[in-house]
């Protein structure tokens, strides 16, 4: 880990578990960001990137906007990019980042937790639009997240498999373990995937997604994290949470 220069700092099961940041996490953040370049980077697709920073902040997380990578940000300059517009299944407060590049004929169907949006009425919306000729964006594809009773929940994921199963369609990811999404943060902050460190509570999207591109990988046993994740990939390194990492770096 001598060589590393930048984090990638996953925020929901990481820094934070519902409403409350994980013990010493806080501290943690202030002195690792006093010898390395951070980026926060997160999956979450509930809230706008507004609501994310704003979270972090009342927490106490010495945090920049221009630190703050969202699916949803980079969603919407995708979208923008291709001047394309979209149908959007997404939380009602999450639409008010991509309000401005929805559309009648969309271009895209863009998915991303939009929990109780999730319906018979709007997944049929969404499919009937991708047989009249709609690309399918996957704001990200998490299977679950920890939620705020303690349990799991089912994420995006598994309704963005739905609508590809019954379109024929695959989904174009945007968000985390996406190659560009990792290399777009890494190169926000002017180094190589090599020079950088991943650090996340799920093994899958933040941490062997952050590997593939060239990345160290730490794996954190807060959030979401289960003995049997071990399974599924090897980590550089598992520690007991991100408290644990200034005196290890």
């Amino acid at each position: 880990m001598r060589m590393i220069r930048g984090l990638l700092i996953d925020l929901d099961g990481v820094l934070y578990v519902g409403d409350e940041p994980v013990e010493g996490a806080v501290e943690a953040v202030r002195r690792l960001k006093k010898r390395f370049l951070v980026r926060f980077i997160t999956n979450t697709t509930r809230k706008p990137t507004r609501k994310v920073i704003e979270k972090l902040l009342k927490m106490g997380f010495p945090v920049e906007e221009f630190e703050v990578f969202t699916a949803l940000r980079a969603t919407a300059e995708f979208l923008k990019a291709k001047g394309s517009r979209a149908f959007f299944l997404l939380t009602d407060e999450a639409l008010e980042e991509v309000r401005d590049l929805a559309g009648e004929l969309p271009d895209y169907v863009v998915v991303g937790d939009a929990h109780r949006n999730f319906s018979y009425e709007t997944l049929n919306r969404a499919f009937r639009y991708l047989l009249s000729g709609a690309g399918l964006i996957a704001v990200a594809k998490n299977r679950y997240f920890l939620d705020s009773d303690g349990d799991l929940s089912l994420d995006a994921g598994p309704f963005v498999k739905a609508l590809e199963f019954a379109s024929g369609k695959r989904a174009k990811l945007i968000g985390k373990p996406s190659r560009e999404f990792f290399l777009q943060a890494v190169r926000s902050m002017g180094l190589r995937p090599e020079e950088c460190c991943v650090i996340g509570d799920d093994i899958e999207a933040d941490v062997l997604g952050g590997m593939k591109v060239g990345m160290k990988g730490i794996l954190v046993r807060t959030g979401k994290f289960r003995d049997e994740d071990l399974k599924k990939g090897k980590p550089h390194m598992v520690v007991g949470s991100i408290a644990d990492l200034p005196s290890i770096l």
